[in-house]
């Protein structure tokens, strides 16, 4: 329905559906439990408790008989079905947001999510039926941007993004907010990505010790200081490392020492700037609290040698991070966005397209 204002704008008043953001936000949290699933597959080491697809032992993967999972072929078996039902879910979101949305640009995001599902079920399938780490790395990766995209389609169907229009703040503020909001999702998106690259390329942990990096600040990576490191872990069943997976490792703790100042100061500055958008500050603090748990959970992960419960939750945790990184970045976006429009058309009424 549209609304006319004189003889040159329009007010569009889009139709809002309950159902379809609870599906929307169903479809996110789906999505959060497959990352969890594969978390675990990894953290156990039982990708390949299943040497087939898009079979399992033969058997339709559907149909493959319960009695059957048990150990390892439990979690890789429940994996794929928690998979098959997320891309179920994705198609009915794309179809509902296509037949029932009027914003072009949403309708266009439940397309590129099915696209984006149907190629991390293939690279799943080729990670087993090629064995190869690089393809692990990115079918992680892939997961946590399809995950990244799923949330922002639920943020866009709610009411309370159509009532980020009304907002004032300054758009110097806010265009601050949004560069920090921005520049810390994506330091969260490379920080998975490394933590992928290290589930994925060795068994144990290349580090066991924290603060200190086996007995420094800084590790020694001699050649003669890795036949010390490995003849200590070969005595205790450990696999070998090399120096690329020690700084890797130590790649990842620094880039979670910038994040973390980054959102602490991303907390601040929307306490101070945003206090006119009460949800904003209060998504700052529920990311804060995500930190604080993310970088305890870091801990705990070296400390136990990455067990697999706990490494699994340092994993859906970062997820976690992202979708709030995600989502802040975007009603930042948004705000800004109708700031520029006002600035742009002072006084005239505008037609609304996001």
């Amino acid at each position: 329905m549209s609304v006319g204002a004189g003889n040159n704008a329009t007010v569009t008043d889009r139709r809002y559906s309950s159902s379809l953001n609870r599906f929307a936000w169903f479809t996110t949290v789906a999505t959060l439990l497959l990352i969890c699933s594969g978390g675990m597959v990894t953290s156990k080491g039982v990708g390949l408790a299943v040497p087939d697809w898009p079979t399992t032992f033969g058997y339709n993967m559907f149909l493959f008989p319960v009695s059957k999972w048990i150990g390892g072929i439990f979690f890789e078996h429940t994996h794929r079905l928690i998979a098959s039902a997320v891309g179920f879910f994705t198609i009915i979101l794309a179809v509902w947001l296509w037949r029932y949305e009027d914003r072009q640009w949403v309708r266009n995001l439940g397309i590129i999510a099915v696209g984006a599902v149907i190629l991390q079920g293939v690279l799943g399938g080729l990670r087993v039926t090629m064995l190869k780490d690089e393809i692990g790395i990115f079918h992680a990766c892939l997961a946590q941007a399809f995950l990244g995209l799923i949330a922002l389609i639920a943020l866009a169907t709610t009411n309370f993004w159509r009532s980020l229009s009304d907002v004032r703040i300054s758009p110097k503020k806010i265009g601050r907010l949004r560069a920090i909001a921005i520049a810390i999702t994506l330091a969260i998106y490379v920080q998975l990505a490394l933590g992928a690259t290290m589930r994925h390329q060795h068994r144990d942990l290349a580090i066991l010790d924290f603060p200190m990096a086996n007995g420094a600040w800084v590790p020694d990576t001699s050649a003669s200081a890795l036949a010390k490191i490995n003849t200590w872990r070969d005595a205790r069943a450990l696999s070998d490392v090399d120096a690329f997976q020690i700084w890797l490792q130590m790649a990842h703790r620094f880039l979670a020492f910038l994040i973390a100042i980054a959102v602490i100061t991303f907390c601040f500055r929307a306490w101070r700037d945003a206090r006119s958008l009460p949800a904003l500050t209060r998504l700052s603090i529920l990311w804060f609290a995500l930190l604080v748990c993310q970088l305890a959970l870091g801990v705990w992960t070296i400390w136990s040698n990455k067990a697999a419960d706990i490494a699994t939750t340092h994993v859906a945790v970062g997820a976690s991070m992202l979708c709030f990184g995600v989502s802040i970045s975007a009603v930042c976006w948004r705000i800004s966005h109708r700031q520029l429009g006002r600035a742009r058309s002072p006084g005239a009424p505008q037609h609304v397209a996001a």
